[in-house]
C-alpha cells in the first residue's frame, strides 16, 4: 500500500526544495528511472517493454482507427524496420518531420520551432542514448509539466500499419528522434489519441518551461514585426494558427493555406522591393507540403525585384511546407501568434534588464478556496491571494510596453488529456492601499467591494493557460487567480515576471499555531461535575462508550437524527488526545480540561454559524478556527475541509469539536518535541506511539 497523498505531497515539496524538477535534476515520470531500467535490461540481456505505456491498443487510444484497422497494427522496434537505425542523422531540422495520422499539428508546429534552438532541443532529447552502445530498447525525453521538469521513459516499439508509420513520419527513414519524441509526449498525454487537436501554446510551454504570450492577429499591436524579430534574436519558440472553417476538417483553401491548422514561425526579414521596404514572415506547415501561393510565395514574381544575393539567401523553391508572406497577409490569414521563451524579454526593446520571476502552486477547493469570479461577491475573497511588491524604479528606464507579466496555468484533473476538462480561469489585480499593506491575513470581502481593479486577464478562458502583460508603477499589488464559477476544483501554477525587483508571497500562507495556554471558560457552576458523575463508572472515570453517551446527551442534547452525533471511534480519538495517563479513560481532571474546551468551542461554533442552520459551511470554517487565535494556510485548511466536512460542504458541531481538539493537540505536541520551533526528530517507535494513539 502506498503512503497517503499528504505524505507524497510532503515528499514532493521537499524534493522541489532540494532542486528536483529542474532541467539538471528532473522528476521521474511514473517513478521510472531511465538509467536504472536501462542497466537492468543490459545486465539481463533483454529489451525494455514499458508496462506503463505498453505497445497495445490502449496506448493508441480511441477513434483514430477503425476496429479493423486497429487489428492490423503491428508494433515494431526500429531495428526491425531497417538494419541501421539512428536517433539523429546529420543534425536536427524541422524538415525531418512529417505529420502522420493523428491531428497533432499543434505539437509538431511547436516541435518545428524547437529545432531552431539546439540548446533547448538537447535538453528535451538527452544525448546519452542511441541504437549502438548501451542500446536496450529504452529511450527518455524531458518535458516541463506544471512547474517542474519530468523525465519520460518509453520503449522504442512504434505502431505501424501495413508496414508504414502510423504517426509522425521521419523524412530520413533511418532517423527516429521524431517518432520516439512523439511517443514520449503521447505517454505524457495518456495516449496517441489524446494528442488529437490542441493549442500550440501547450507544447511550446512544455518544451521550454517558459512564458507564452499570445498575440491576437485580428487586433495586432503596431510593432508586431519588431516583436517577432526580437523573439527570433532571443531564440524564442514561435507558432501560429489559422481559423477553423465550416467543417472540422483541415481544408486547404485556394491560397494554399490550411484551415484550423497550426504553423511554425521560422523567421522574419525585411527586403527592398521596387524602392519599398517589405516586412516578411516565414512559416512552415508541419505536413511538409501545401504552401502559400500568394505574394512572396516560392514562385512569386515579387522575388524578381529583390537583390539577387538576398533572393538567393531567402527563397527556397522546394516543396517542403515552408514559405514567405507579407505581414499584411500574415495578419489576414492567421488568427493568433504564440511566442514562448524562458523570459518575456521579447516584449521590450532597448533594455537589458533581467526579469525577476516567482512561481506559486495553489489549489481551488470547493467551499474553502474556490470563490469564483467577481460575480460571486460573497465568496470571491476566498480565492488564493498573492501580494506582489514592485520596487526600484531605476530598472524601468526605457520600458514602454510592460514591466509585469502574469501567467496562470491550470493542471489537468485526469492523466488522459481529453478527459480533463479545462475550467474557465482568469485573474484580477488590485493596488493595495496603505491601510492594508503588510497585512498577513487574507484580505476580507470588504476590500474587494471598495477597491478598484487595476489590471486583469482580458477574459476567463477554458484553456490550459492565460497570460497578460501590464505596465504598472511601483507599489504593492494583490493578484487573485480564480475560476469563473465558484466551487470548481482545480490546481494551478501562478507565475509572475517583473522587470523591477519584486517580492511575492501568498497571503495567509504562514501557520500560526500559538494557541493560548489557558482556557478562560465560563464554568461558574458545578455542571460539569454533575455531568461527569452521572456518566462515570465506579472508579470515577469515563471510557469511550460512556463519553459517547455523555456528549450526545449533554452537548448535542439528543439532536443526533440528522448528524448521527458523536461516533464511538471519534470518542476514542478524543480520549487519546486528552488522556494524560494513557489509561484509555478520562478521570475527573482530564474531563474538566476537555469540558472547558468543549464549552469555548461550542460558543465559537454558534457565533460563526451566522445562518443559524446548526452547521458551519466551509467558508465559515476559516473564521471559526481563527476565533481561537489560530491561522491556517490554504493547504491545511483544504485538508481540514476534506477530513471533517460532509458531502454538502458543511461542518457539524461534533466534527468542529473533534477538529479543534486535534488541532490544538498536534500543535502542542510539535511545540513540546521541537527544540527550535521549526522541526523535530523522532525515533520510529516515538513516531508510531504518537500517530497510533492520539
Amino acid at each position: 500500500m502506498p503512503p497517503p497523498g499528504v505524505c507524497l505531497n510532503i515528499v514532493r515539496d521537499r524534493q522541489r526544495e532540494d532542486g528536483q524538477g529542474t532541467p539538471s535534476n528532473p522528476c521521474n515520470f511514473n517513478g521510472q528511472d531511465f538509467r536504472v531500467l536501462r542497466d537492468y535490461c543490459l545486465n539481463n540481456r533483454c529489451r525494455f517493454v514499458d508496462k506503463t505505456f505498453p505497445p497495445l491498443i490502449e496506448s493508441i487510444g480511441q477513434e483514430l482507427l477503425t476496429p479493423e484497422g486497429m487489428s492490423r497494427v503491428v508494433w515494431k522496434r526500429p531495428g526491425k524496420l531497417l538494419s541501421d537505425p539512428h536517433l539523429i542523422v546529420a543534425g536536427i531540422s524541422r524538415f525531418d518531420i512529417c505529420q502522420g495520422s493523428v491531428g497533432n499539428c499543434w505539437f509538431l508546429a511547436a516541435l518545428g520551432s524547437l529545432t531552431f534552438q539546439p540548446d533547448m532541443l538537447h535538453q528535451i532529447i538527452p544525448l546519452d542514448q542511441g541504437f549502438t552502445q548501451k542500446y536496450a530498447g529504452i529511450f527518455h525525453f524531458m518535458f516541463w509539466r506544471f512547474g517542474k521538469w519530468v523525465d519520460v521513459v518509453i520503449d522504442d516499439k512504434l505502431p505501424t500499419l501495413d508496414g508504414k508509420y502510423l504517426f509522425v513520419n521521419p523524412r530520413n527513414k533511418s532517423e527516429f528522434w521524431p517518432s520516439l519524441l512523439e511517443k514520449a509526449y503521447a505517454k505524457l498525454c495518456g495516449s496517441y489519441s489524446n494528442m488529437n487537436s490542441g493549442l500550440v501554446s501547450e507544447a511550446l510551454m512544455d518544451f521550454t518551461g517558459g512564458v507564452n504570450v499570445r498575440f491576437n492577429l485580428k487586433e495586432p499591436v503596431a510593432d508586431l514585426w519588431q516583436i517577432i524579430k526580437r523573439a527570433e534574436n532571443l531564440k524564442s519558440l514561435m507558432a501560429c494558427g489559422t481559423p477553423q472553417g465550416k467543417t472540422p476538417q483541415n481544408t486547404m483553401l485556394p491560397s494554399g493555406i490550411v484551415e484550423g491548422h497550426a504553423y511554425t514561425v521560422t523567421g522574419v526579414a525585411k527586403v527592398k522591393c521596387d524602392q519599398q521596404i517589405v516586412e516578411l514572415v516565414r512559416l512552415w506547415n508541419p505536413w511538409g507540403k501545401m504552401e502559400w501561393n500568394g505574394q512572396w510565395s516560392d514562385g512569386s514574381p515579387e522575388w524578381n525585384y529583390v537583390d539577387p544575393a538576398i533572393r538567393q539567401a531567402l527563397r527556397n523553391k522546394r516543396e517542403d511546407g515552408e514559405f514567405w508572406m507579407t505581414m499584411k497577409d500574415f495578419k489576414a490569414n492567421y488568427t493568433d501568434l504564440n511566442i514562448c521563451n524562458t523570459s518575456p524579454d521579447f516584449l521590450n526593446s532597448g533594455t537589458t534588464c533581467i526579469w525577476a520571476k516567482s512561481v506559486h502552486s495553489g489549489r481551488w477547493v470547493k467551499g474553502t478556496t474556490a470563490g469564483g469570479c467577481l460575480n460571486n461577491r460573497d465568496t470571491f475573497w476566498m480565492n488564493p491571494q498573492y501580494r506582489v511588491t514592485l520596487a526600484d524604479s531605476s530598472t524601468q528606464e526605457g520600458l514602454t510596453t510592460c514591466n509585469v507579466v502574469v501567467s496562470l496555468i491550470q493542471e489537468p484533473t485526469n492523466r488522459f488529456r481529453h478527459q480533463s476538462e479545462n475550467k474557465y480561469i482568469g485573474f484580477t489585480m488590485y493596488k493595495v492601499p496603505s491601510s492594508y499593506q503588510g497585512v498577513q491575513e487574507r484580505l476580507p470581502a470588504e476590500f474587494f467591494m471598495t477597491q478598484q481593479i487595476i489590471a486583469k486577464s482580458k477574459s476567463f478562458v477554458n484553456a490550459r493557460s492565460v497570460t497578460e502583460n501590464f505596465m504598472l508603477p511601483n507599489g504593492e499589488y494583490l493578484v487573485v487567480p480564480s475560476t469563473y464559477k465558484k466551487d470548481e476544483v482545480a490546481s494551478f501554477v501562478l507565475t509572475i515576471y517583473s522587470k523591477t525587483k519584486n517580492y511575492t508571497e501568498e497571503i495567509g500562507s504562514n501557520l500560526n499555531l500559538n494557541i493560548p495556554k489557558h482556557i478562560n471558560s465560563p464554568l461558574d457552576d458545578n455542571t460539569h461535575e454533575k455531568i461527569f458523575k452521572k456518566y462515570s463508572d465506579v472508579d470515577e472515570e469515563v471510557d469511550a462508550a460512556q463519553l459517547q453517551m455523555l456528549l450526545n446527551e449533554a452537548v448535542l442534547e439528543g439532536r443526533t437524527s440528522e448528524t448521527r452525533g458523536f461516533g464511538l471511534d471519534s470518542c476514542k480519538g478524543i480520549i487519546a488526545i486528552m488522556d494524560l495517563t494513557t489509561s484509555g479513560k478520562l478521570n475527573a481532571d482530564e474531563f474538566l480540561r476537555l469540558w472547558k474546551r468543549i464549552t469555548i468551542y461550542q460558543e465559537i461554533f454558534h457565533q460563526k454559524d451566522v445562518s443559524r442552520t446548526g452547521f458551519l459551511f466551509l467558508h465559515e470554517l476559516r473564521h471559526a478556527i481563527g476565533a481561537r487565535g489560530i491561522q491556517l494556510n490554504d493547504e491545511l485548511l483544504n485538508l481540514m475541509a476534506l477530513r471533517y466536512g460532509d458531502s454538502s460542504s458543511r461542518i457539524t458541531l461534533e466534527s468542529y469539536l473533534c477538529l479543534m481538539l486535534r488541532l490544538e493537540c498536534m500543535a502542542k505536541v510539535f511545540q513540546k518535541l521541537s527544540s527550535d520551533g521549526k522541526g523535530m526528530n523522532l525515533q520510529m517507535s516515538e513516531w508510531m506511539f504518537l500517530t497510533m494513539y492520539s
